[in-house]
C-alpha cells in the first residue's frame, strides 16, 4: 500500500512539474495548485501547490554588470571561511559580511570559501555562485 502511494505522489508530482514548466502565465503556488489539480485531482493541487510556491519564489538571476561588478571586486585581506556549503537558495551564515552592489542595491556580495557569491541582502539568500 505505502509503495503504492509513494509512486503515485512521484508521478504526481512529476506530471505536475512538467505541465507548469510548460505554463508562462500562471506562477507561483496557485499556478502549481491549478495545474496540479488539472493533472491529478485533490492531491495533485497539494503537490502542485507545493512544486509551484518554490518555483514561483525563486529570485531571477542578477543583471550582467552585477555579476561582473562582483568578479572585479577587491577582496578582502581577511580570508573568510565557514563549515557549511555555500548552496544556491540556501542563506549565508550570520557571521559573513555581505556587502552591498553600490548601483544595485537589490543584491549583495560576499566571498566566502575563496568563492564570489551574489546574494539577496534581506534574507541573505544565496543566488548565484561566480564560478
Amino acid at each position: 500500500m505505502n509503495i503504492k502511494v509513494v509512486g503515485i505522489t512521484a508521478s504526481i508530482l512529476l506530471a505536475s512539474t512538467s505541465a507548469f514548466a510548460q505554463s508562462s502565465t500562471v506562477t507561483g503556488a496557485a499556478g502549481g495548485a491549478a495545474t496540479g489539480a488539472i493533472v491529478g485531482g485533490p492531491v495533485g493541487a497539494a503537490v502542485g501547490g507545493i512544486v509551484g510556491g518554490v518555483a514561483g519564489s525563486v529570485i531571477d538571476p542578477p543583471p550582467q554588470k552585477v555579476v561582473t561588478y562582483v568578479q572585479q571586486a577587491p577582496a578582502p585581506t581577511k580570508r573568510v571561511v565557514v563549515k557549511e556549503k555555500v548552496v544556491v537558495g540556501q542563506p549565508l551564515p550570520e557571521t559573513v559580511v555581505v556587502t552591498p552592489i553600490p548601483d544595485d542595491p537589490k543584491y549583495a556580495y560576499a566571498i566566502v570559501n575563496d568563492q564570489r557569491v551574489i546574494v539577496e541582502p534581506s534574507s541573505r539568500k544565496v543566488i548565484q555562485v561566480i564560478q
